[in-house]
């Protein structure tokens, strides 16, 4: 698991590798990721947007931009978590994702931006 805390949001990543939806022999690896966040603050909070990076072991790049995760813009109230699982497909046995989600604190109507830690993905074949 990897985790970061911005303004006493805790992000934590866990990845796995999705065997039965990934096919080697055509460049397609796919993979799971199960996001929690939980809001240490005192006040309520709304997740607007994502910012995501994704990077394959041949460093090719893509972004990925939009409202909110999985078709919600959750609020997390203090002391409450959130948590989600989503998938990326890469052309490649590993990579990485990072990022940023754009939060709303929603007594002081501030926005703000909190980092999604930097996450590998790998296939197991690649660990041997």
């Amino acid at each position: 698991m990897t985790s970061a805390t911005t303004h006493k949001i805790k992000v934590s990543v866990v990845t796995s590798y999705q065997t039965d939806f990934s096919y080697p022999q055509n460049q397609h690896f796919m993979f799971a990721y199960r996001i929690t966040i939980e809001n240490r603050s005192t006040d309520a909070v709304q997740l607007m947007r994502r910012h995501w990076y994704i990077i394959d072991a041949l460093g090719q790049q893509r972004e990925v931009e939009g409202e909110g995760v999985i078709g919600e813009q959750p609020v997390i109230a203090p002391g409450e978590t959130f948590e989600y699982i989503s998938g990326c497909d890469l052309k490649t046995e590993m990579g990485k994702m990072y990022g940023a989600y754009l939060m709303q604190n929603l007594t002081q109507e501030e926005l703000f931006h909190v980092v999604i830690p930097e996450f590998v993905m790998l296939a197991p074949a690649k660990c041997n």
